[in-house]
Formats: structure tokens, sequence, C-alpha cells
């Protein structure tokens, strides 16, 4: 071993120790607690809050403040010191007292579904890209394939090894595996059709958007007996948002199943169409996929308040997401305490004004709303801070007092 690859893996295993010193705190364990209490349906000390800095993470932490020059170190250093970034910042991010490597599996169709997604790449860096599809006959939906999958028992057991030799005795290594290709549907039917084509074809060509939905539906569902026959699937209740209780006591690796899991989709590519649209072109396709978990979440960024009834017919929901342009009040009227309700934040409403009055006010406002609910607070899909690198701090402590007033 070099000097440099010395001084590398001395770091990571310095960082290793003060990410598993907070993991393994009462601190962390009371944040927990706060976790599984609300997505267990109880009353937590008070509502949880978290952010996701998204692409707001060049403002937190530069690429100069990480030292390991070995690609594999820089990426681990990347992730601890983000971690402990998140930590400085004081909302209830929770880390887990152990490194996830994930369980290969090979993939056997190009592209997953047979032929390549395109985008049109922006003119202007940090622009927005236009979709290119590939569906762009009807002819071209015969080129569609079903996602295979098979276990890689040699790239797994080799990244294995790899991060157990880095991190050594100070940070448990365990493997993880998740089941690929969520129920966001409509991301990928507009990825192969094209949003705007999509649109029209629910009006005037409904046959080629159930042929498609179908054949998402099918691929998804397919993958996802792949990997639950694999015996690899790991439980997923651990991190934040679906931190909760286990579905079961002798849940243990090797024999989870979907029905141990967390599932979530949303409908954002469907925000605009009607509800009963909604439930045909897509709800209904997602339905069966969702079926197939433990507990459910459902929506993002898109707004549900027309929508409300359809959610609720999940028969697994545990998760409402009220985005900030979901109306909350008719979520709470809906919702009462028979679920969770993730209140999603409007991110130009955190990092653009000078100071928080307005923000206290709102936050307030929705925790008065939403008193005697299971309630997060959650902001995410950050893409800048607009040079405030302390804004999430303010927010954090902002969310956690009105979090605490209305508990």
């Amino acid at each position: 071993m070099t000097h440099e690859q010395q001084r590398d893996q001395n770091t990571v295993r310095e960082l290793a120790r003060q990410v598993m010193e907070l993991a393994t705190s009462d601190e962390y364990e009371a944040r927990r607690k706060r976790w599984r209490d609300v997505n267990g349906l109880r009353k937590p000390d008070r509502a949880p809050v978290w952010c996701r800095p998204v692409g707001a993470w060049s403002e937190l932490l530069s690429e100069s403040d990480l030292t390991s020059t070995d690609p594999l170190c820089r990426s681990v250093e990347r992730t601890f010191r983000q971690q402990l970034v998140k930590h400085a910042i004081g909302d209830d991010s929770v880390m887990d007292p152990w490194w996830s490597v994930g369980v290969v599996f090979d993939q056997h169709t190009p592209h997953t579904w047979g032929i390549p997604v395109r985008h049109i790449p922006p003119p202007h860096p940090g622009g927005a890209w236009k979709y290119d599809p590939p569906l762009k006959t009807e002819e071209d939906f015969g080129q569609l394939q079903l996602p295979r999958y098979t276990y890689n028992e040699a790239k797994t057991q080799s990244a294995f090894s790899q991060m157990s030799e880095l991190l050594g005795d100070t940070m448990p290594v365990r493997l993880t595996c998740a089941v690929p290709l969520g129920a966001g549907l409509g991301g990928m039917a507009a990825n192969l059709r094209g949003l705007d084509q999509l649109m029209y074809d629910m009006a005037d060509r409904p046959d080629l958007v159930h042929r498609l939905m179908g054949h998402l539906q099918q691929g998804v569902l397919q993958a996802h007996k792949t990997y639950e026959e694999s015996g690899w699937l790991t439980l997923n209740n651990t991190g934040p948002m679906y931190c909760s209780d286990a579905p079961r006591e002798d849940a243990r690796s090797g024999n989870i199943t979907l029905k141990d899991l967390w599932g979530h989709t949303e409908s954002q590519e469907f925000q605009l169409i009607s509800p009963t649209m909604w439930k045909g072109f897509l709800l209904d396709y997602q339905m069966p996929i969702l079926s197939q978990f433990w507990l459910t979440s459902y929506g993002c960024c898109e707004d549900l308040t027309h929508k409300i009834d359809g959610v609720l017919s999940i028969p697994n929901l545990r998760i409402f997401v009220c985005s900030a342009w979901t109306d909350l009040e008719r979520v709470v009227e809906a919702v009462g305490n028979r679920y969770t309700i993730m209140w999603r934040q409007k991110a130009t409403d955190v990092v653009f004004p000078e100071d928080l009055t307005l923000l206290r006010k709102h936050l307030e406002e929705g925790m008065r709303i939403a008193q005697g609910c299971h309630v997060q607070i959650v902001l995410r899909e950050l893409q800048t801070l607009n040079g405030r690198k302390n804004r999430l701090t303010q927010w954090a402590s902002v969310a956690k007092e009105a979090a605490a007033k209305y508990t």
C-alpha cells in the first residue's frame, strides 16, 4: 500500500468512526423513534423534520473539501462528509450504523426496455432538457422488450470484500437489495413516448397508452418477482421518511418478501389530467404493483388536491404525500389520523426570502391545520441555496419549533 493509499484509508476510517458514534448515540435512537412513531400512527414527541439538498450539495460540500485521491475512497469520503453536514444542519436525519453494499444484478435487456431513451440536452448548463422519445410511431412499439435480470455472485462478493477491507473494523458492511423499477410508470412512459405526445395519445389514441402502460406494468412486476425469488431482498424501513417498525418480528435476511417492504410511487407527469383519466391511464396500472408491498406512500411534487379519494383507495397506503401545491386543509379533512401526511415544503419559499418571518408563519399555520394528525415536515428537491449556506440549519430550527408547538 502506497503512502497515498494509506492516507486515504485513514481518512475514510476516521470519518466512519465519527459516523458510527453518531449513528449509535441516544440522540439518533430518539430520532428513529420519532420516525417509527409517526409512521406507526402513534403520537411522537413532535413531528419529524427532514431536508434533502439534492442539487444544493455543491454549496454545502465542495470537491475541494475532499482529500482522498483514490476514486472509491473519494466516493465513500463524500458520503460520510455529507452525513456529517446533515448532522450539523440539525434536522431529523437518521444514519444506519453500517455501510450498505448493493447486491449486483446483471440487466440483460439493452436500455432496460430494449430501446434507448434519449434527451435533447439544454442549450445552457443548468437548463431544461427535452424529450427525444424512441416510440415515435405505432410501429416502434414492437421494439419494446421486458427487462430481465440475474444475480451476479462474483460482482456482489467483490464489492462486499472491497468495502470490508477498506472500512476494517470501524464500521460493519452489509449487503442490501432493493427492487428495481418502482411503480412510477408515468416517468417511464414519458421517456419512451414523450410527455407531449403522451398527453395527445390519451385523447386520440388511448389504445396506445393502455398498450404502453400494460407493458410497463408487466415489466415491473416481472422484475420484482425475479428479485424476490432470488432471496436477496433486504428491509427498507431504516432511512428517513420511511423509518418504521419492522413488518414482522422474524423478518431476517433470506426470508424477506415484497410484503415486508415499503413501496412508493407518484404521478407527476399526470398532474394536469382529470382524476378519471389519471385513474384509468395510471393508477389502475400502479395498483397491482403497489399491492405487492407491505405499506406504501403516494405522491411527490404534483398537486393531488382533486385526486385525494383516488390515493386513499390504495389498500395498503400509509403515507399521503401532500406537496406544496396540494391543499393541506383538504388532505387533513380526508385523511384525519388514519394515515401519515408527508407535508412537503416549497424550496423557493425557503431559500430566496431575506428572512424567515413568512416561512415561520407558514409552518406554524400548517401545523395548526394538521394538529392531531400524523405529520412529517419534508423539504426536498433543492437545486440551490441561493448562496445562503446556513439556510437549511435555520429552516430545520424553525420547522422543529413549529412541530413542537403543535404536537
